[in-house]
């Protein structure tokens, strides 16, 4: 029997943690504009009272995240796991104020980040070497950044990652089995978080400017969103 099909034998003892950007929802050239298709959102509000835990973990806050997605009754680690870390909101204050004092046009301001996107800019190289000063400005302040699809983060100095968050749905809900399925280097730490798992599957839904190494550890590749969709059909 294969992973996919092992998982949803038997769904009440697994769990399904799920990207929400360029998994569930199509990337766009604008954050804000985001939505997961209908047909998806169809698919996930069936798997929810299935599955033992079906979550969202998602560099989004939870509040954007549950109005991109549009399901009820899913869990939403959000920020990259940053929600579930108290030592976190400390920082708050002075990382909104660097993003203001940085003036970049595309930055989204979260409740416990900050994100500076640059898919719209004209140049995306210069864009990058922008950044990098951005970057090094905020390294100098005691902040943790990350490069990711496009944009760069700027994040309290804690311990979170969408690994951090998997682990930590994973003890609270006691289950043994799940899939993860990203598109960026982040859910490169959701996909570890499965080691040591009766059944771990973790898929990789790739994209032109997604990181080779994720299909490298994926058990799973699919091509897009959409055809994502159709492995959720399996579950």
């Amino acid at each position: 029997m294969d992973p996919l099909t092992r998982l949803a034998s038997e769904p009440a003892r697994a769990a399904l943690f799920l990207d929400v950007d360029g998994v569930l929802a199509p990337i766009v050239p604008r954050p804000e504009d985001a939505r997961v298709p209908d047909e998806t959102r169809a698919r996930l509000g069936a798997l929810v009272p299935r599955y033992g835990l079906v979550a969202c973990v998602t560099g989004r806050d939870t509040e954007t995240a549950r109005r991109v997605v549009g399901v009820d009754g899913l869990t939403i680690a959000g920020e990259h796991g940053l929600e579930l870390e108290p030592a976190a909101r400390a920082w708050v204050e002075s990382i909104h104020a660097f993003a203001a004092a940085a003036a970049w046009p595309w930055t989204e301001t979260k409740p416990l980040s900050a994100a500076f996107h640059f898919r719209q800019a004209p140049d995306h190289d210069a864009a990058h070497e922008e950044l990098e000063r951005v970057r090094l400005g905020a390294a100098e302040l005691g902040f943790k950044t990350r490069w990711g699809r496009m944009v760069l983060e700027v994040l309290p100095p804690v311990e979170a990652t969408k690994g951090t968050a998997v682990g930590h749905l994973l003890r609270e809900s006691g289950l043994k089995r799940a899939l993860y399925a990203g598109d960026d280097t982040t859910d490169l730490d959701g996909f570890a978080a499965l080691e040591g798992l009766e059944l771990a599957v973790r898929v990789a839904v790739l994209s032109p400017d997604g990181p080779e190494e994720l299909a490298r550890r994926a058990d799973v590749v699919v091509d897009s969103p959409a055809a994502f969709l159709d492995l959720l059909r399996r579950l």
